[in-house]
C-alpha cells in the first residue's frame, strides 16, 4: 500500500500524512510542485520526529510519477475524490494499491482523473463539500489496511 499526494498545498496536512504513513509503515509519493517549501516549519511541526521515519519519494511532476508507476506493475491507482461513485467501504482494496490524494484547493485535474483505475468517495452529509485531505486519507487507509490485513504487527 502507498499514498500519493498530488501537488499538496498545505504543509500541516502533508506533515500529518507523513506521520501517519510512518506509523503505519506505508510509503509516500509526493508529486510536485508543492505549495510550500518542503522544510516548512508547519510541515515539521505536524510531522514531528516521525518525518525521519517516513519513506518518501518526491517526484518532479505527474509525468515522473507515471514513469515510476510503469516500473511497478500490479499497482492500481485509486483516487479519493468527491467525484467518486463507489464508497470506500464498498471498495475491495488490494495490497499493492496506491491511494492518490488530490491537493486541498482543486483536487486533481481531469487528465489525472482519466488515468486512475478507480475513484472512491468517503460518504458524508450532502450539506458538506469535503473532508480535510489528511482525515479522509486516514479513514480510507485504515480500511485498506484492514481489508488487506497489512497493518503493522504489534
Amino acid at each position: 500500500m502507498r499514498l500519493a499526494l498530488y501537488q499538496p498545498e498545505i504543509p500541516q496536512n502533508t506533515g500529518t500524512l507523513l506521520r501517519t504513513a510512518a506509523c503505519l509503515t506505508v510509503d509516500v509519493d509526493i508529486i510536485e510542485p508543492c505549495g510550500f517549501v518542503f522544510s516548512d516549519k508547519h510541515l515539521k511541526r505536524a510531522g514531528m520526529d516521525y518525518l525521519d521515519l517516513a519513506k518518501v519519494e518526491r517526484l518532479n511532476d505527474w509525468a515522473a510519477f507515471q514513469e515510476l508507476r510503469q516500473n511497478q506493475e500490479g499497482r492500481r491507482l485509486v483516487l479519493l475524490t468527491t467525484k467518486g461513485a463507489v464508497p470506500y467501504t464498498d471498495f475491495q482494496f488490494q495490497e499493492n494499491d496506491v491511494l492518490l490524494l488530490g491537493n486541498e484547493g482543486s483536487g486533481v485535474p481531469e487528465a489525472v482523473h482519466n488515468t486512475v483505475d478507480a475513484r472512491i468517495i468517503v460518504p458524508m452529509s450532502p450539506d458538506a463539500r469535503s473532508l480535510n485531505v489528511a482525515v479522509a486519507a486516514s479513514m480510507v487507509l485504515g480500511e485498506a489496511l484492514r481489508q488487506t490485513k497489512t497493518f503493522p504487527k504489534i
